[in-house]
């Protein structure tokens, strides 16, 4: 009983010292949580105004960026109508210049691969070269290359008695009114023969041909017509590039007035536009051997420039010396060039004054005010008989020899 005791004893302090410890435990949480409640009310009584100041700032800031749109709605919104017109009319003119320089590029492409084809070729003894360094190249308003062969010496000379100026003439026309005419031929089956050597002594008399690396021969127009464009482009920086054949009578004037209505547009093929009938009968004149490929039988051509004159902008001569070794030829020249626009962007322009007669019909036209641009015989595809009547066609039809040297273009 006494080991009880003594033991109950000695218990007896840790249990009250264990008491007051759960007391204090107590007390202090609950002022704890007084003293949070105080500090959290204090900090919220502070962050209120930061908050509505940051808010403010918030505010600003947004209105601030929304400004310049509000401007620009604003100004937007007052703009007139002509300002509008005006803007349009600036961003087409900024469209119109790249594609102008795009243009240029290509063409100055083309005329370096020109270049360089030409310089690949085996060169003639005694040929003048063809291709100009591009830095040499002149800008002129159209080149015109007269389609001849060797046999036409005396047609030559009735375009150089009549409608072509000669000599100091000719470099004034290059000069003032940038016009080129050249007579084109390429080189006989044996180089530097007797007819190159007729060439040489003429071009010497005359300083106006345009010799091309290329075998003369009829049945060779279509490559012909495809090489002098091709060379032309690389030696002339013009705006038009004109081939005719050398039994037409040609007022340089009223051309010159014609295609400057149509300088600024870039891709162009002028003519006296025609569609005639497919010929498939061998042995008949433009026999045409791929007749097969136009449809069934009496389809005529697809609506294409007749052979005696037309002219193409610097861009279709470019894409023709881009492409010429997969342009494919047909039988008849005309119908060639037709067909490697016929897929393209290209305008056609029919223009009748192109279409012109002999007199009668140009002097007809001329007196009522219509002077021709070209005048020949549709029977003979060009003037019949024309070095005996181009003298005569030319007093009849003629502009007058001093209407080119008075022309505006």
């Amino acid at each position: 009983m006494g080991g009880l005791k003594v033991g109950s004893g000695s218990r007896s302090p840790q249990y009250k010292s264990a008491g007051l410890s759960a007391r204090w435990v107590s007390l202090l949480c609950i002022a704890s949580f007084c003293l949070g409640v105080f500090v959290v009310n204090r900090l919220l009584t502070v962050s209120g105004p930061v908050r509505t100041v940051n808010d403010a700032l918030s505010v600003e800031h947004m209105s601030q960026e929304l400004h310049p749109v509000l401007e620009c709605e604003k100004k937007a919104s007052q703009q007139e109508p002509g300002d509008i017109l005006f803007q349009v009319s600036k961003t087409h003119d900024v469209i119109m210049g790249l594609d102008k320089t795009i243009s240029s590029l290509e063409m100055k492409l083309a005329a370096a691969r020109a270049a360089k084809t030409e310089n690949e070729e085996i060169s003639t003894p005694d040929r003048k070269p063809v291709i100009e360094p591009l830095n040499n190249r002149s800008k002129v308003f159209f080149v015109m290359g007269i389609i001849t062969a060797f046999s036409s010496r005396k047609r030559r000379d009735s375009i150089r008695d009549t409608w072509m100026p000669q000599g100091k003439d000719l470099t004034k026309l290059e000069k003032e009114k940038g016009i080129i005419i050249r007579f084109v031929i390429g080189h006989s089956a044996t180089p530097g023969g007797v007819l190159d050597r007729a060439i040489d002594a003429e071009d010497a008399q005359h300083n106006d041909f345009f010799r091309l690396n290329h075998v003369e021969g009829y049945h060779e127009l279509s490559s012909k017509t495809q090489i002098y464009f091709s060379t032309a482009v690389a030696k002339w920086d013009a705006d038009f590039f004109i081939k005719v054949d050398d039994d037409v009578h040609v007022n340089l004037g009223v051309l010159g007035s014609l295609l400057d209505r149509h300088r600024s547009k870039p891709r162009v093929y002028v003519g006296c536009m025609k569609s005639g009938p497919v010929l498939l009968q061998k042995g008949v004149k433009y026999h045409e051997p791929e007749y097969w490929k136009f449809g069934e039988e009496g389809n005529k051509y697809f609506r294409h420039a007749t052979g005696q004159i037309y002219a193409i902008s610097k861009d279709l001569a470019t894409y023709i010396s881009i492409n010429g070794h997969i342009l494919h030829r047909y039988a008849n020249e005309d119908v060639s060039l037709g067909s490697w626009f016929i897929g393209l962007d290209v305008e056609h322009i029919d223009e009748r004054s192109l279409c012109c007669g002999t007199p009668p019909d140009c002097e007809w036209k001329a007196q009522a005010g219509n002077t021709c641009a070209v005048s020949f015989d549709w029977s003979c595809s060009g003037i019949c008989k024309s070095v005996e009547r181009m003298e005569e066609v030319h007093h009849r039809c003629g502009e007058g020899n001093g209407a080119i040297w008075h022309a505006s273009f």
